[in-house]
């Protein structure tokens, strides 16, 4: 019996000529998916050119007949069978397409991988079949395609199948089936073929509908990375909804969430739809959002767990197993950026562990980079700390991608969480967090009052560059704008709050200590709503994340003094103090294009 509610995703993928697209031609043709009259006017179409006619053909031919009632684009097709629906994710096989798969079996719950009988197992055979391993996904059928061309030979058909299998063995994956087909001839498609007698197993078409469909994971624990949050002012509204995909788990009304890597807490208010009803909860698979009973600062890349769940793993650091698709090696001491959930977030590799050929699974252990089509164990070092689960607990927050100039040039999944530099005093600011005592006055609400947003001017270079002079400048000229402004050198924090561990002389050991009681002390005054400015001398790009850490990076606008190079990421540099009326119009422009205050 048809569900018409159930459909299913899954990948097809094959190395280039081994007959995918006629495969699904075949499908299409078989399932009778295909528009009215469409397949005897492309056969029609190949007699008049004298070119034998292929059910690859009809893919081109209905790439722009989305108006005929199928949909069929670069990547997906879709059909259905008397059991449910489908979309087909086309993984293009040839060598320079295989980025393409990290988003598209991503998404799949099943694969189909195609071997040409005659050409037998390739490279790119085996590399699908390690990614689609490394995905995750463990439903997958192998058709071993063209069997007409060996002449429905159950030798070579066997042949494939102990060679293949031998390497699924060693990746840990194993083929639900070996399937011997012809899509030419539509042999083993919709039904059994009276050439092949020593074949008696299910049908492409059986295959697909014996994939078990994922449920949903809704007895998981709550996760959901947070999209946006959404802010309303129109009569009087207040809500601030936040928003997101839950991937795993429920959230309810009175549930006590904890977003992380920030630690801050709240308890849902509200469940929120657009124009309809409100749930009585949020499950996996839901586009969500919701309000709470405390306002909180929350950015869009936090990810939203219960507080009476497991939590997500946090950490700089991560063991993950990644495949490297960039024409040019990924680097050490190269800047990426990781995309897990919805954060995006600078990355280095910092050790490569092993380097494994996909292909042929050879090892090299002794390599400073990751080559085209490596599959590599290393540990990532993040700028900052993110949220994740390991793939063996949460698979939807455990997979991440890396972007290399603009692209997607690799992808993996995260073994486990590294302890880090900052591990403990992340740990500190957590604590904080779930002792903090709120204001009933919320952070908008004052800066709506005061016409400003918070924000920590942090002003550092080498000594003797005129930071306090450009300190005190800078909130003069606030302070007669209107602005509710206020200076704090450091000697204020390290002969009041750090005098207990202040230290005459050189001595640097208690240094990450000021900066974290430094911004402790800054994130009280940008809590009630300040401006503050600050001077610290000679910040480095480690001990700016140590104030990161503390207050909201995004609150956060660093200024270097001084010609001297830095590798902290400054919103301003400036060389001196030349001319001091034009750097305070310089850093008035920067202030009102954050938004910290308004143009007039």
């Amino acid at each position: 019996m048809t569900n018409k509610n159930e459909q299913m995703n899954i990948v097809i993928a094959g190395h280039v000529d081994h007959g995918k697209s006629t495969v699904i031609g075949r499908l299409l043709a078989d399932t009778d998916s295909l528009p009215k009259g469409k397949l005897a006017q492309v056969k029609e179409t190949c007699r008049r050119n004298s070119k034998p006619f292929e059910y690859a053909f009809l893919l081109d031919a209905l790439k722009d007949e989305q108006s005929q009632g199928i949909t069929i684009d670069a990547a997906r097709v879709f059909f259905k069978t008397p059991k449910r629906h489908y979309i087909i994710i086309d993984a293009p096989g040839h060598i320079e397409f295989l980025k393409n798969m990290v988003t598209g079996a991503s998404h799949a719950e099943a694969a189909l991988l195609v071997i040409d009988a005659e050409e037998g197992v390739r490279e790119n055979s085996r590399r699908h079949g390690y990614m689609i391993s490394m995905l995750g996904i463990r439903q997958m059928v192998v058709l071993v395609n063209k069997m007409d061309l060996v002449n429905y030979d159950q030798q070579v058909f066997d042949s494939i199948v102990r060679e293949y299998t031998a390497f699924l063995d060693g990746i840990g994956l194993t083929a639900k089936a070996f399937l011997p087909v012809s899509g030419m001839q539509g042999d083993t498609i919709a039904a059994l073929s009276d050439k092949m007698p020593w074949y008696t197993g299910q049908t492409v078409l059986e295959s697909l509908d014996s994939f078990q469909k994922e449920a949903l994971p809704v007895d998981k624990p709550f996760r959901m990375p947070v999209q946006d949050v959404y802010k309303f002012t129109k009569a009087g509204d207040k809500r601030r909804l936040v928003a997101g995909t839950v991937d795993t788990g429920t959230v309810s009304v009175g549930d006590e969430v904890v977003f992380y890597p920030s630690g801050k807490r709240s308890i849902v208010k509200s469940l929120e739809r657009f124009n309809a009803p409100s749930p009585k909860e949020f499950s996996a698979g839901n586009a969500a959002s919701f309000t709470l009973q405390q306002q909180i600062y929350i950015a869009r890349g936090q990810m939203a767990a219960r507080a009476d769940q497991p939590a997500p793993q946090v950490s700089k650091r991560l063991r993950v197993n990644l495949f490297w698709m960039g024409k040019k090696p990924m680097e050490k001491g190269k800047d990426y950026i990781l995309k897990v959930g919805t954060v995006k977030e600078p990355v280095r590799i910092e050790e490569i562990t092993s380097v494994m050929d996909a292909s042929d699974l050879s090892s090299a252990r002794q390599k400073d980079s990751i080559d085209y089509h490596d599959v590599a164990e290393c540990i990532l070092c993040c700028q900052h700390a993110v949220a994740f689960d390991a793939i063996d607990d949460i698979s939807a927050t455990g997979r991440f991608v890396i972007v290399d100039e603009y692209e997607i040039r690799g992808g993996g999944i995260i073994r486990e969480a590294l302890a880090d530099d900052q591990q403990q005093m992340r740990q500190q600011v957590m604590q904080r967090n779930l002792k903090w005592t709120g204001s009933s006055i919320g952070r908008e609400q004052r800066w709506e009052r005061y016409n400003q947003k918070a924000a920590l001017i942090l002003i550092t270079g080498k000594r003797n560059t005129g930071k306090k002079t450009l300190a005190r400048a800078i909130e003069q000229q606030l302070f007669a704008d209107g602005k509710t402004v206020y200076f704090m050198g450091i000697a204020n924090v390290l002969y009041g709050v750090d005098a207990d561990i202040k230290k005459p002389g050189p001595d640097q050991t208690h240094r990450p200590e000021h900066l974290r009681r430094l911004a402790e002390v800054s994130n009280i005054l940008l809590d009630a709503g300040v401006i503050l400015v600050v001077t610290a001398i000679g910040l480095t790009k480690k001990e700016l994340e140590i104030i990161q850490n503390v207050v909201d990076s995004d609150l956060i606008e660093p200024i270097w003094l001084g010609e001297e190079p830095t590798d902290i990421d400054f919103a301003m540099k400036i060389p001196d103090l030349a001319d001091l009326d034009e750097t305070l119009g310089s850093i008035k422009t920067l202030l009102q294009n954050k938004g910290i205050i308004f143009k007039p």
